[in-house]
This record gives structure tokens, sequence and C-alpha cells, in this order.
């Protein structure tokens, strides 16, 4: 584990003009990320905000060989991921104990029913993790927090790169980026991907195309547009999802474990068919005394579908709770459609007003999303199958899909903030209201809403970096359904407290780059629904649930002279549900665990015969959690540990990953007793590039 550290220190004994510009290979100026948007909408330095906040950036994502947005927040505090063991679909995400939305350049994308994208990560240049209530800036938001993909971006000056890679389950991949001028007005960017591959789970394969034109311009002296799009087609095949039985996952079950490669779908009919993209705008333009205007836009699309059988437990015909064989697994037949455009539009204007003493830069924005869904789904008997001996072919019946989900959302929401600054102090005070409406076409009925939120914020930051501060904030979530009375019910609500502390490393040596912060927080969110106590109401619910959350999260991520990168978290999460009238009074949220902490070295060689080699080595712990809001599944702990080599002359690179370095077979999580997922196994994988 402390091998990098050991050679970094051995290195620097060594050379003692290991510092030198000229001497390094390999460079990863951007490693650490001291400034994001996410937060303020603005370029605001992160110990100026007074929230919490890990970016992940392209050159921490690519020195440690990250494919996946669930692979890159592994080592960010307060965060788990792959919360179904390994899906080729979605990034299964859980922040501060909720699903965080997921938005791209700022925007909130097509996430359908899920609440998350599963967009490729290559054509991305940073991960922005926002966690808290933000629906001052965001409109409705869950509680936990929301977490940003930031497109890669056209630059004025050539470059790019091309790469493939091959590793085990059969991975093949193909991907390019480059960009550059096209006049001296004018410049643009391509990023592509292919790739297809197996998985862990028997005759399931997986398919991927993914494409991202860019191109920015300059429009005159202060107007500067630039256009961005992707498009993502996904095929999966085979899969039947998981959904194992308890007896042999995490039970006993007399005939032995049940493999981690069992597929109880159908090979030659199960299939996850998905196409997505975006395609829109930032626009930039200066106006007079310091002010500027900046509109983003985005066209969101989602059509995706899928059907296959899946198992829904073990065959106990005569129904007295012991398995008729402890191998023959029933299955249902499952189809669903979905299909969502979102149009969606940020305007804000921004500029510097003094006061006196006090410096405020303010925000004023309209932000507009209207979002159009349509969702159908069949469910179905289908022929059981044998959990040791699976024997696929089996006819399958795909009957008519049931629409139950037509509608329109309208959300249109006007906000301020304003970051007051005198000396060191930085009071961040915000305020937004939204106006939502609810157009239904299968006559649930139409509805209006209309709701407040903010935050305030004070940081004090020294002229060391050392940042301390405490900030208020809240959010909204509407929630679908009625009453027994027919009362239409209102969004759930969260507020938090929060206090920490930030430092930047601003006065460290020369090549020494560091963000590090320290946080505490109490979360509550509340018009949580819970079943109806009143007697003969045994399908409805009340808003009388409540859930706190409290959390410590300490993080940070270092450079040491372009030789040792460094990433370190600790989160304890306390989760409760404080009200509620079912079984899951008193218990923990669901798949966030007390202690989750994580660290990961690399080290690289920039002088010598060695220079351009590197190695890093990570490991990663998660504390038991449970599957269930009843919490009678316990999900045991687990740790993991991940790897890379890495060998860059002249323009290439050489890089071999490994996640789960050990290849342990560990349990994700179970829902019920039919309804289990292994954790994901080891994955392995060579990639050559060429830069250029």
């Amino acid at each position: 584990m402390f091998l990098p550290l050991a050679l970094a220190a051995a290195a620097s004994l060594q050379d003692p003009t290991a510092t030198e510009v000229a001497e390094v290979v390999v460079t990863a100026p951007q490693y650490v990320s001291t400034a994001g948007r996410s937060a303020t909408k603005s370029e605001a330095l992160l110990v100026e905000t007074p929230q919490s906040i890990s970016v992940i950036s392209r050159d921490q994502i690519d020195l440690l060989g990250w494919t996946s947005l669930m692979q890159a927040v592994r080592y960010t505090s307060g965060i788990t991921s792959e919360n179904y063991g390994p899906d080729e679909r979605y990034d299964w995400l859980t922040l501060r104990g909720f699903n965080p939305v997921q938005y791209v350049d700022g925007l909130q994308a097509a996430a359908g029913s899920v609440v998350n994208l599963g967009t490729d990560l290559y054509g991305f240049e940073s991960v922005e993790v926002l966690k808290g209530p933000s629906s001052g800036l965001y409109g409705q938001t869950p509680p936990g927090g929301l977490v940003n993909l930031t497109s890669r971006r056209p630059q004025r000056v050539f470059g790019g790169e091309l790469g493939v890679m091959v590793g085990n389950q059969a991975q093949r991949q193909v991907a390019g980026d480059v960009t550059g001028p096209l006049t001296a007005q004018v410049s643009a960017r391509l990023t592509a991907l292919v790739r297809d591959r197996e998985t862990q789970l028997d005759g399931v394969e997986s398919e991927r195309t993914y494409i991202a034109p860019a191109l920015t311009a300059t429009l005159g002296a202060r107007t500067e547009l630039t256009l961005l799009g992707y498009w993502q087609d996904d095929l999966v095949t085979g899969d039947g999802g998981g959904f194992l039985p308890a007896q042999g996952v995490v039970l006993p079950n007399p005939l032995g474990r049940v493999p981690t490669g069992t597929n109880l779908g159908e090979p030659d009919f199960s299939r996850f068919d998905r196409e997505q993209s975006a395609f829109g705008y930032d626009l930039r333009h200066s106006l007079s005394a310091g002010w500027s205007l900046q509109q983003n836009l985005k066209v969101f699309t989602l059509e995706s579908f899928q059907s296959g059988p899946y198992g829904t437990g073990l065959l106990d015909a005569d129904f007295d709770g012991v398995p008729d064989d402890y191998r023959t697994v029933t299955r249902s037949q499952f189809a669903y459609l979905e299909d969502a455009d979102i149009l969606a539009v940020d305007t804000r204007l921004a500029g510097r007003v003094m006061t006196g003493a006090l410096r405020h830069d303010l925000t004023i924005g309209l932000d507009y999303r209207d979002t159009d869904s349509r969702q159908a789904s069949f469910f179905g008997a289908a022929p059981s199958i044998d959990l040791f001996n699976p024997q696929y072919g089996a006819t399958i019946v795909e009957g008519p899909l049931f629409t139950f989900l037509d509608q329109t959302q309208t959300q249109t929401g006007l906000y301020v903030q304003d970051q007051i600054r005198t000396g060191g102090w930085v009071a961040t005070v915000g305020l937004r209201q939204d106006w939502l409406e609810i157009e239904d076409r299968l006559g649930a009925g139409d509805r209006d809403l209309d709701q407040l939120t903010g935050r305030a914020g004070l940081n004090y930051v020294f002229a060391s970096g050392v940042a301390p501060y405490v900030a208020y904030s809240t959010s909204f979530q509407p929630v679908a359904g009625a009453d027994f009375d027919g009362n239409l019910f209102d969004p759930s609500e969260g507020e938090q407290w929060e206090a920490g502390i930030k430092y930047d490393g601003r006065n460290l040596a020369p090549g020494i780059d560091l963000f590090a912060s320290a946080a505490v927080y109490a979360l509550t969110q509340t018009n949580v629904l819970t079943p109806d106590p009143t007697p003969g109401r045994p399908f409805f619910s009340v808003q009388t649930g409540e859930v706190e959350v409290r959390g410590l999260e300490l993080e940070a991520t270092a450079r040491i002279d372009e030789r040792i990168s460094l990433n370190a978290s600790y989160a304890f999460t306390d989760s409760e549900v404080t009200r509620s009238n079912g079984a899951d009074l008193g218990k923990q949220l669901t798949v966030t665990p007390e202690h989750k902490a994580s660290l990961f070295a690399d080290y690289t060689f920039q002088t010598g015969a060695l220079a351009g080699l590197g190695a890093g080595l990570g490991v990663r712990y998660m504390g038991e959690s449970f599957g269930d809001g009843a919490n009678q599944w316990r999900t045991p702990g687990s740790t993991l540990w991940d790897a890379v080599i890495h060998y860059d002359l002249a323009d290439w690179r050489v890089q071999a990953t490994a996640s789960n370095l050990f290849d342990q077979t560990y349990l994700s999580r179970c829902t019920s007793s039919v309804q289990c997922f292994y954790g994901s196994r080891g994955l392995y994988a060579v990639s050559l590039t060429r830069r250029f």
C-alpha cells in the first residue's frame, strides 16, 4: 500500500533536482482542482464555497485509468456506487443516503425512470459531486445532492489521442479525441468511443457507441458560442439483471453456493436497448462594467426498451416456507419501454457591485425545464429455470405493453445569489422561487406547485488557504400520487446544517498541489411517504414520514512534484428513519454504510532509466449496510483493492488497470429474499494510447 510513497521518498533523496520542470516527462497539471462551477454557477474557488463539493478532474481519470462514473467516485467521501453490482446500463449512486440526480454542463439530463444516465465517462472533462440540498440554484433535487458532468470543450491548440484497450471478459475498446483551431475564430473537438465486452454473468454481452462533437466560435470581442452535443447507443443482451435467491448467496443452500456468473435471464432473448443524446449550446457575452450574460441550453432525448425474464425466488409449491428442491427458480417476464424529451435552458446575469467596503458578486438567473415523459410496461409469467444448471432457450411470451405514465412537467425557477466579500470573509446568500406545472394525459389530474428554497453560508479564508465555513440549505422534490381522500401529495422537503474547513495549499512549496476538506452535517427530509395507519387503507400512504442523516466527511487530493498522486477519503454516515408507520421506523437508509474509507497512491518516475514508469495501488473499505428499508437484509462490509501500472514514452502511453485486484467475491446487496446481487468481480485491462 505504501510502496509508492516509499519510492517517492527514495527518489527525492537520490535526485536533488527532481522538481525541475525540464526533467518532467509525465504531467497532470489539473489533477487537483481548486475551483468548480456547480456549487455557485460561477468560477468561485472551492475554499470560498460554503458547501461540500468534490471535483474529479480528467487528469485523475486518465492517470488512474477510470472508465466509468461508478469507478470515478470510489475514492470520494459521502457517495457510494455499484449498488446493484455490475450493471452495463446505469451508474447507480447513493449520496448522503439519497439517489442524486445527474446534470450535464449544469442542466438536468433526461434520466427517465432512473435518476442517472449511464453516459460514458470518456466524453467528460470533469465530475463534480455537489453534496447536500441544492434547490437554491437548481430547483427540484433530492436532499443528498447532485452530480454534474462537464463536457470536453474545444481548445485553441491542436491535440488529441487515439487509444485501444483489451481485457478480460472479452473487453475491446477504441476511443479517440481530437481538438484544435479550424480558423482564427473557430475551434472544434470530436470525441468518440466504440466498445463491446462480455460481463461476469454468463451469456451477457454489452455494446456501446459514443460520439460527441463540439464547436467554439468567437463572435466578436465580447461573445463566445460553444455548440455541444453527444449521441450514445447501448445494447445489452442476455442479462437477467441479477435477482438471485438469498439461499446460496447469503443464506445456506444444501446444494452449495450460487456461482457469481449465474444468469437467470435468457441469452438469446433478454435485451436492453437505449439511445440517448443531448445537443445545445453555451453562450457567453461580456457586457459593460464587468457584467456578463451566459445562457446554457440543451435538448435531451432518451429512448429505451428492455425485455426479459428475471428470477422471483426458489420454488415453494406447497407454500410451507421451505424451497421444494433448492434449485428451481420461478421467473416472471418483464418488458419496459420509455422515452423522454427535455428542453433545459438556464440564463443568468453575473456582475460585481461595491457597497462601501463590501464587494457583491451577484448572479441572477432564470431556469426553465420542460420534460415530456412516456412509460409503458408488461408483467407476465415465464418458465422456471435451474439455479445451478441453467438451461436456456425456453419460450418467453411478450405481451402488450400497458402505458402507465404520460405527462409533461414544466419547471420555471427564478434565483438570485450574492457572494459578499470583505477582507477574508465571504458570505453566500441565495434564494430561488420555483413554479412547477404537471400535465397528466392519463387522467390522473393536472397540478401546479410553487416552492421557495435557498441557502446561506459564511466562509473565512485565511491567507494560508485555510477556510472554515458554516452553511444552511434547503431542497424539495415533488411526490407523485394522492392520499385516501384524494389530496395530492406535497413535495418532500430537505434542510441541512453543515460546518467544515477547507484548505487549498496555496502557500505550499512549488510543485505541491493539495486540496483537503472536512465537514460535519445534519440533514433532515420531511413529508416522506409512509403507510396510512387507518384500518382498511392498506394500499394508501400519508406524508408523516421523516428521515435524518448525520455525518462526517474527510477528503484530500494531492499531486507532489508530478511524481506522487494521492486520493484519500473517509465518511461516517448515521442515517435513521425517525418517523414512519412502517417497518422502516428507526432503521438505516438502504445502501448507506456507517463507514466508508479509501486511499489511492500513485508514484511516477520522472528521471533516470525508469523515467515515465508509474504505478498505483488503492484500497477501499465499505462498511456493512442494508439492502431493504426494514433492515432485514444485511450487506457485509468489504475491502477491495485496485491497481494501475502506466508507462509514458514520448507521445505514447501503455497502461494496465485492475479493478478489484484480487477478484474478491462479495455481496453488493439483497433487497429481499429473492433479489440478491453480487458485487463486481475483478476487471483487468491493458490499453495503448497515442497522444498528439
